[in-house]
């Protein structure tokens, strides 16, 4: 059986301000690099890249296949609660298959994910769907580089390669991705128990694993508007929209901030329909009532 685990975990290292991160993301523990090299052997020769699910919640590229979940069958990609069963994509791959078992978990739903070059997911919350159960999502990323960052609480984080990561989906968050190769995390879904408790006993972050965002100045504001606007009279609608969604990864943007200033650029258009699509938008993704 594969030890997945170092005798003693890394301690502890957040800068001044990082508490409201640390809740977001975090590492839980070390991995052994024989199993992460394992898994990435075999993720990298899956005969499949998985589907696209989830199209609203992304700007295209991101592709995933189960593992695990409730009817075996690795392109049924959409998250729910219940008893989960090997996929056939994961009978393929003993070596996930037995790092998964040495967790001791209880879980309730794995994926392989897929992030192309260019690729964005944008800001939004998890779960929403599910009923009131407490789980947690898991992260083990087998091909990555400094380039792929999750963005939450004002701050950019890269889930580095050699560490399993605890990421709180209940809130908000996007990752973005600029260069290549294609970026690869197995998640894994698991409820809470005494098992993750103990897993979970020590979240740390290292120096270096964050970087906080700097505050959208009124001068970068207006001239994000512009140049949006611009591609808008253009006739490049999406462009202007996605320009604007992108600002989430660049500022310090409140909630919700990119959306906001996609519905304030239509309005300013006079597109009432489209700030309204955006609003509604807004409230989807972000899990609001």
């Amino acid at each position: 059986m594969v030890t997945t685990f170092p005798a003693a975990a890394t301690a502890a290292r957040t800068g001044p301000g990082r508490a409201e991160v640390l809740d977001q993301v975090a590492r839980l523990a070390d991995l052994e690099e024989s199993a992460v090299e394992q898994m990435r052997a075999e993720a990298l020769g899956a005969p499949t890249r998985g589907v696209v699910a989830y199209g609203e919640y992304q700007s295209g590229g991101w592709w995933t296949a189960s593992l695990m979940n409730h009817s075996g069958d690795p392109h049924d990609v959409v998250i729910g609660d219940g008893r989960p069963q090997r996929t056939s994509l994961l009978e393929a791959m003993p070596a996930t298959a037995r790092f998964l078992d040495a967790l001791g978990l209880d879980l309730t739903y794995v994926r392989l994910a897929r992030l192309e070059p260019h690729s964005y997911l944008w800001e939004h919350r998890d779960y929403a769907e599910l009923r009131e159960t407490g789980r947690h999502r898991l992260h083990i990323p087998l091909v990555t580089n400094r380039s792929a960052v999750l963005v939450t609480a004002g701050a950019r984080v890269h889930m580095a390669a050699g560490a399993l990561w605890r990421l709180t989906p209940s809130q908000a968050h996007g990752v973005c991705y600029t260069t290549g190769p294609d970026r690869l995390h197995l998640i894994a879904d698991v409820y809470a128990d005494d098992a993750y408790q103990a897993l979970a006993a020590r979240p740390h972050l290292r120096d270096g694993d964050t970087a906080d965002l700097p505050e959208m100045a009124r001068a970068d504001r207006a001239a994000l508007l512009k140049r949006a606007g611009q591609l808008a009279e253009l006739g490049f609608t999406a462009a202007a929209e996605q320009t604007l969604l992108r600002a989430f990864y660049t500022y310090a943007l409140p909630e919700g901030g990119a959306y906001d200033l996609i519905a304030e650029l239509h309005e300013g258009r006079g597109a009432d329909a489209d700030a309204s699509r955006w609003r509604e938008a807004k409230a989807h993704l972000l899990a609001r009532p």
